[in-house]
């Protein structure tokens, strides 16, 4: 369940960013963000810390190779999914929310692979020992 959390609020960061429906960060910005000059700017660094906070456990965890690992897995299983013809992506605004869904991937398992080494080596991380 707590994988299940952290992918759900990976692919919501991502989501509130940018998705191809009106209803994104990117988007609102665009249109009424020099009317809410302060909002856009709140918005936008609460945005920067989960960023920040996603990003940095998952380069501590995985770093940037294991990144780009998983990132390779989830998109050679996309492949074999359009290849055994299960999905197809002709339609660019499923794509975004398949890109979405990958990127969000690579980040909740970047947020969780410190749990799933200790629980399979009985090892803790360093970070993890408390002083």
């Amino acid at each position: 369940m707590g994988f299940i959390l952290r992918w759900a609020c990976a692919f919501a960061l991502l989501a509130l960013t940018f998705n191809p429906t009106e209803y994104n960060y990117v988007q609102w910005v665009r249109s009424y963000g020099s009317m809410n000059v302060s909002i856009a700017v709140l918005t936008g660094l609460v945005l920067l810390v989960g960023y920040i906070i996603y990003l940095r456990a998952t380069l501590r965890s995985i770093g940037a190779v294991g990144m780009l690992l998983v990132l390779a897995l989830v998109t050679a299983a996309l492949w074999v999914l359009v290849d055994l013809g299960v999905l197809r992506l002709d339609n660019p605004s499923f794509n975004v929310w398949l890109a979405l869904v990958a990127l969000s991937f690579v980040l909740a398992i970047g947020l969780s692979w410190s749990i799933v080494r200790r629980m399979l080596s009985g090892q803790a991380d360093v970070d993890d020992v408390d002083a």
